[in-house]
């Protein structure tokens, strides 16, 4: 009985992901101005993005200072005694 075995062998689809030039110098040209408008418009949004957040945070914080905050005296408060526990040495190694 004889076992295959299936390997995959991506050299034969390269010719399918390798980015390829165009030849003609003005669709290189083209697709050159395409890249550098995608790539502005991606910036912008993303600052646009970025600033709409901070605003949001901002607007945020502002709503919440605008809540009533308890008193200190109506705030339960837990009086206690500590005292400071040493920590017990380990006898040395021999």
């Amino acid at each position: 009985m004889h076992a295959r075995s299936f390997r995959f062998d991506a050299s034969q689809l390269n010719f399918l992901f390798a980015p390829r030039k165009p030849r003609t110098p003005l669709l290189r040209l083209l697709f050159g101005l395409v890249g550098l408008v995608l790539l502005a418009v991606l910036v912008f949004f993303g600052v646009f993005v970025g600033a709409a957040m901070l605003a949001a945070g901002m607007a945020w914080r502002l709503l919440a200072r605008r809540t009533p905050r308890t008193p200190a005296a109506a705030r339960q408060t837990f009086e206690a005694e500590y005292r400071v526990v040493q920590k017990p040495q380990l006898p040395t190694p021999r």
